[in-house]
């Protein structure tokens, strides 16, 4: 198995580094690599937030970009769907022959829960919902960050564990080639044994927004963004951020189908001899 590796907090963030060493088992704690190769081709700089977003009107430039002393990869000075895209229809094939791709995208470790309405706005899930659309399965992987300083070493370690157990769910199969899914990790304060793992579906209530007005030095009036990113309005019992601030690791299966099946025949319905003017 071939692992693309991708985030939004980008290439040098620890998150990033922390998941290649766990995949890579540069520590030895699992006996093997997970997969054969893990490519990491992420974001020249943070791109936190810019959800699925492209770059369309300035050119993408990529470099090679060693991180450290054990993990390479490319950058991107772009953002994190534009990685997806470029190293499938680009880099991958001209490094590994034509027609090749991953097997896998995991994006990821996100420094900061992806849960409920951070779903859309979250630039790791839209580097993996971007590979699940152009047909190659992937993994959103983000960590809850608490008071403390965050464990990406530790958390990492549980992330593979649960991807490799997603891998050997069911009869074993790969997962669908336009499967997603957004896996959370509880704060990680200490090594200890994996939090229980909980499939759930996001929660579907808005955040409290809150900004704080601020004066320039010219008099000009701006805002600053001073929200709490998971302060939601509600936490619906037994969907991601309930079980998250329950200390379990959430797993969502994603869709890029926005289309609203229920209403379809509704809206057919009312249009039907409706006609234009």
């Amino acid at each position: 198995m071939k692992i693309l590796l991708t985030n939004d907090d980008g290439i040098d963030a620890p998150g990033i580094e922390a998941l290649y060493a766990a995949l890579t088992d540069r520590d030895g704690v699992f006996g093997s690599p997970l997969g054969d190769l893990v490519l990491p081709v992420a974001p020249l700089t943070a791109q936190s937030a810019t959800s699925h977003g492209l770059t369309f009107h300035t050119p993408l430039m990529v470099s090679d970009h060693p991180v450290n002393s054990y993990m390479s990869g490319m950058a991107v000075d772009g953002r994190p769907a534009d990685c997806v895209k470029l190293a499938i229809s680009n880099l991958w094939p001209d490094r590994f022959g034509e027609g090749e791709i991953p097997d896998l995208v995991i994006s990821g470790m996100n420094a900061g829960a992806n849960c409920g309405v951070n779903i859309i706005y979250s630039g790791t899930v839209g580097a993996a919902i971007e590979a699940a659309f152009l047909g190659v399965p992937s993994i959103a992987v983000s960590l809850h960050i608490g008071k403390s300083k965050p464990q990406f070493d530790i958390a990492a370690r549980n992330a593979r564990r649960v991807i490799e157990a997603v891998l050997a769910s069911g009869d074993g199969s790969p997962m669908r080639k336009h499967a997603c899914l957004n896996i959370n990790l509880p704060v990680t304060e200490s090594e200890g044994p994996m939090p229980p793992m909980v499939v759930c579906p996001m929660n579907q209530h808005g955040l409290v927004d809150k900004y704080d007005p601020r004066t320039n030095p010219s008099g000009e009036r701006y805002y600053w963004a001073a929200g709490d990113g998971l302060d939601f309005h509600y936490s619906d019992e037994g969907a991601d951020v309930h079980a998250l601030f329950q200390k379990n690791i959430t797993i969502t299966p994603l869709s890029y189908d926005m289309t609203h099946h229920e209403d379809l025949e509704v809206w057919r319905d009312r249009m039907a001899g409706v006609t234009s003017a």
